[in-house]
Formats: structure tokens, C-alpha cells, sequence
């Protein structure tokens, strides 16, 4: 499914009835999630994001913009902010699905209406940008409001959609297209906007204004003042005071990931502070960030500690966030603020206790069934080795293991990861195959359709076993290099972890045949037995391969 975010920026943060009225805009469209609401006080400014299908999304986007130019009146508007616009600025970013091109289309669809039924100017930035001076915002913005009438009024600022007239109530809007941007604010021991300031002149792409010795700026030989580039490219950035916070801000856009990650940012900061005397306390995201970030966060720093990156996605992600200090102002909720958690499938299964997992299995119930449990037994194979890996990684007089362990243990969260999603999307594929059989069959057409449904949802029911002893002989190899070359204090627990990869794969295979049992497409069964029977026997020889490390080690 095309998934799609958008991020509207309106220009209200203290009056929560405004806000409410644009939230309660986007709520009503069908297919559109809100995902949050970030009021800001001091800023007086309110970020929105919402996500869904892109036609839902492009609807949600007219109707609170709709709905924010009607209460929101610029001509009395303040703030830290820099703002020209009720809604002052409107991005789509591809999440799921979906190209850059057709967030370009969506912005392109959104700013025509805009201008049309709304008759707010609107320019077209980033990505959807149809001049080379329009890319970036903050010289679409240049003097901010209290220049926009006279800035209309120049043809270099004829708007893309809408009047040139000056709208005193609504001011502009600029909607575009762009990549993951994080609004990322760091937080100082200090009330100093002169230190918060040196620090972000220092980190911005465009740095700051080079002088000579009396303190004049530079002037080139075509009239542009020189400046000293800042350390990272592609990030935006200033210093200012929030008071509600009694502290000052270092406070940055950054528009590239992959050039300025988060983690060496905040890095970079706490450096200069301490230069200056002051010291970074924590950070904060304005709105909701990709998983991506706090993963790789969470491994810089678990590298810059000298310990084992083969940990489990949410310790890494835990990390990420201690170590950004990313609960310094306000409690982070991973599962709010990170964008991918609120699409995450339901995995009732996967998150009940096992006592509750057990008296499920037990009950009258076809469903959780042996392809489940087969899928928990590889799990737990991974999780076994992942931990064995754990402990060797931390074992003095193991250290030429160490890069081994590593890997180990970062492919086996990995195949832990599929096969706790597989307990759920086994029986899932299960129910409905079910759900196929209540299908109507009166006429001859129902039944083809019945008939073609069932054949479909048996080929889906198959494949999940199918994936799950695919995976068993990637986990005995693992549960072979940690029973090698592991901590001999766990020797039994790298055999274990081959009996249940074991056990997985014939628990596996065992309803791979079963399913292929209702499918009456001949080529596809021979097919799908074949695959089978190979990682079955790819099995066999890991698993006895397995076993003889283990009796030689433990019988000496």
C-alpha cells in the first residue's frame, strides 16, 4: 500500500482550540491517521503530521489548510518562529510506496486548490520547487511576513498558484516535496542565546559571515558577502531562548540524513560546548522521525563504548534515545515519535505472555497452530545464539572472536526479528483460508471466485512454513559458530539453540506438505515441495554438524 506523510507547519501554538480544529480537520478524512500534534508556545507555531493513501492524504492537507486560514489571522501573529503564512509550510514525504515524483504531484495538485478555491499565494520549495531560488525555504521566506506585501508586488515573487494579492489574513503557504526532515533542538546549561548561537553558526551548512579585523563582513568582488562554510551540509540552524524550558536552544533542520546523521550533530554540539564552557543536556525531535535514526544512533554510540552493536533493535533504539537525551524536556515514547511503529502490523500472538501463548495453543482453537510454534522455536533458536555471541563478545581472553560474535549476533536478532513476525502471519494466513470458505457459492460465478480465493490463500498458508524452515539452516550455523568458537560456559545453550533450529525446520515442513495437500496447481506444488526438501536437507547436514561440535567439546 502507497503510503504517504504530510507535515504541515501552521502558525498557532497557544491556542488549543485552533489547533483541535485543524487536528479534528484531518481525523474526519477516511484513510488518514494523525499521527501528532507538536504545539510549540514560545514559537507559537504547531507541527501536524498525518500519514495514509495519497489521494486521502492530498484531501486531509486542503481541508486543514481550509481550516487554519479561517481562524489563524497573520496580522496579529508572533513568535521565535520564522513565518510568512497561516500555514506556512506544507511537505509531503514519501514513507511506503511512493516516489519522490509523486510527492511532487501531490504538491503540484494541493497548491493549485490552494490557490484557487482558498486564494492564498502559494510557492512550490524543495523537490517540487520550479525555480532553482525556490528550493529552499528560507528564501522563499526572506523578511517573513511583514515583507510579503511588498515582496508580492515583484515579479522574482510571483507565487506558483493563487494571487499575487496580498492575503493580510492568510499571508502565504509553501508546499513542496522533500525527504525525512527532523526539526532537532538541543538543549544547554545555559539562558546564553549568544553561546546557542555560536554553536549552531559553527554546525549550519552556510556557517557564518566572514569578517575582517575591525569585525566588517567580507565583501567579494560581486558585491556577496564571504562566508565560512559550517561543518555539516545540509543542516539549517540558529540559536535562541526558550523560556518555558529556562534554558537556551541550539536549534536545527536537518534536511540530509545520510550527511548530517542526528547522533554526529548532538556530537558536534556537546563538543563546542564544552569549548565554550557550557554543556549539552539533552535534545528534543519536533514531531515524529524515521526508525532509521535512533538505530543509528543507537549503534555510533554503542561502537564510541567499545561494546557489541549485536544487539536487539529496541535495545538499540534505546540507546539512541539515552544517548541523545531525547527525554530531557518531555518523556520520548518510542512508539509515538517513531513513524514506523504507528504502521507496525498487530502481533497479538507475538506480544502475549507464554502462559497466555500456552493456554491459547491448548484450546479447542485450530489457530495458533504447528506453524506457529514452529516459528517461536526458531526465534528462540536466534535468540539463544544472539545471547551466547553476547557473552563471548564480553569474555576476556576472547577478543579475536570479538568481530565473529558481532555479526553473529546482529544476524541472529535479525532472523529473530522474521520469525516472531512469522507466529502471527502464520495464523493469519491460516484464518484466511478460512475466511475463503464462508465465501457465497450459489452461482457458478461465486464458486469460481470461491474456488480461485481458496487456491490463492492455501499458496499464501504454505509459504509462511515455508520461510520459517528456509531460515532454520542460517540459525544452525549461527548455533554452529557460537558451540566453535562461543564462551564454553554456554556450550549447552549453543546446542540448544541447534535442537530448536532443528525443530523449527521440521515443524516447518510438516505443514509446508499439509498445505500443498489443497492446492490443485501441480507446477507450483512440485515447485514449492522441492524448495522444501533442499533446505530440509541443508538442515540435516548443519544440524549433524552441530551436534558433533557439541559432543566433542563436552566430552572433552
Amino acid at each position: 500500500m502507497k503510503i504517504v506523510e504530510c507535515v504541515p507547519n501552521f502558525s498557532e501554538g497557544c491556542d488549543p482550540a485552533i489547533i483541535e480544529a485543524i487536528a479534528d480537520a484531518v481525523r474526519v478524512i477516511s484513510g488518514v491517521e494523525l499521527l501528532d500534534v507538536d504545539p510549540g508556545a514560545a514559537t507559537n507555531r504547531t507541527v501536524f503530521t498525518f500519514a495514509g493513501q495519497p489521494e486521502a492524504v492530498l484531501e486531509a492537507a486542503f481541508q486543514a489548510i481550509k481550516t487554519g486560514s479561517a481562524l489563524i489571522d497573520m496580522r496579529h501573529h508572533k513568535g521565535e518562529h520564522a513565518r510568512q503564512g497561516a500555514c506556512d509550510v506544507c511537505p509531503f514525504v514519501p514513507i511506503s510506496d511512493m516516489t519522490m515524483k509523486e510527492c511532487v504531484e501531490l504538491a503540484k495538485k494541493l497548491g493549485a486548490r490552494v490557490g484557487e478555491e482558498l486564494g492564498i499565494p502559494v510557492y512550490l520549495y524543495a523537490e517540487a520547487a520550479q525555480r532553482p531560488e525556490r528550493v529552499r525555504l528560507p528564501d522563499i521566506r526572506v523578511g517573513e511576513y511583514e515583507a510579503l506585501e511588498e515582496k508580492l508586488k515583484k515579479p522574482e515573487f510571483k507565487p506558483d498558484f493563487g494571487p499575487t494579492a496580498f492575503n493580510a489574513k492568510a499571508g502565504a503557504t509553501a508546499i513542496g516535496a522533500r525527504n525525512f526532515l527532523i526539526a532537532y533542538n538541543i538543549n544547554l546549561n545555559s539562558t546564553s542565546v549568544k553561546v546557542a548561537k555560536e554553536i549552531a553558526f559553527t554546525i549550519r551548512e552556510t556557517g557564518r559571515l566572514k569578517r575582517d579585523a575591525e569585525g566588517n563582513p567580507i565583501v567579494k568582488s560581486d558585491g556577496t558577502k564571504e562566508r565560512e562554510p559550517g561543518m555539516f551540509t545540509g543542516v539549517q540552524g540558529t540559536g535562541w531562548l526558550i523560556p518555558e524550558y529556562n534554558c537556551a536552544q541550539i536549534t536545527v533542520n536537518i534536511l540530509d540524513l545520510d550527511a548530517a546523521p542526528v547522533h554526529r550533530v548532538f556530537d558536534a554540539c556537546c563538543e563546542l560546548a564544552t569549548k565554550l564552557g557550557a554543556r549539552v543536556t539533552g535534545s528534543e525531535v519536533v514531531g515524529m522521525l524515521p526508525k532509521r535514526v535512533l538505530v543509528e544512533a543507537g549503534l555510533y554510540f554503542l561502537t564510541k563504548q567499545n561494546a557489541s552493536t549485536g544487539a536487539s533493535e529496541a535495545e538499540i533504539i534505546r540507546t539512541g534515545i539515552r544517548s541523545l537525551g531525547l527525554s530531557d524536556v518531555a518523556p520520548f515514547d518510542p512508539q509515538q515519535k517513531i513513524i514506523e511503529e504507528r504502521f507496525k502490523k498487530a502481533a497479538p500472538l507475538a506480544n502475549m505472555t507464554l502462559i497466555g501463548f500456552t493456554h491459547e495453543l491448548a484450546s479447542n482453537s485450530p489457530a495458533p497452530g504447528g506453524g506457529s510454534v514452529a516459528a517461536l522455536a526458531g526465534a528462540l533458536s536466534g535468540a539463544l545464539s544472539s545471547m551466547v555471541a553476547a557473552l563471548t563478545f564480553e569474555k576476556k581472553g576472547f577478543e579475536e572472536h570479538r568481530e565473529e560474535m558481532e555479526r553473529v549476533g546482529v544476524e541472529a536478532h535479525a532472523l529473530v526479528a522474521q520469525q516472531l513476525a512469522a507466529i502471527d502471519d502464520d495464523t493469519d494466513a491460516f484464518n484466511a483460508v478460512m475466511d475463503c470458505f464462508s465465501m457465497p457459492k450459489q452461482t457458478d460465478e461465486q464458486k469460481a471466485a470461491r474456488t480461485a480465493a481458496i487456491e490463492e490463500a492455501n499458496k499464501k498458508a504454505t509459504l509462511e512454513p515455508l520461510g520459517t524452515l528456509e531460515r532454520a539452516p542460517a540459525m544452525l550455523d549461527l548455533a554452529k559458530a557460537v558451540a566453535e568458537r562461543g564462551n564454553p560456559n554456554s556450550l549447552s545453550d549453543a546446542g540448544v539453540a541447534g535442537l530448536m533450529a532443528r525443530a523449527a525446520a521440521w515443524g516447518a515442513y510438516y505443514n509446508v506438505l499439509i498445505n500443498l495437500q489443497g492446492i490443485a496447481d501441480a507446477a507450483w506444488t512440485k515447485e514449492t515441495r522441492n524448495r522444501a526438501e533442499q533446505a530440509l536437507a541443508q538442515v540435516t547436514e548443519k544440524a549433524v554438524a552441530v551436534e558433533a561440535s557439541l559432543t566433542t567439546a563436552l566430552q572433552g
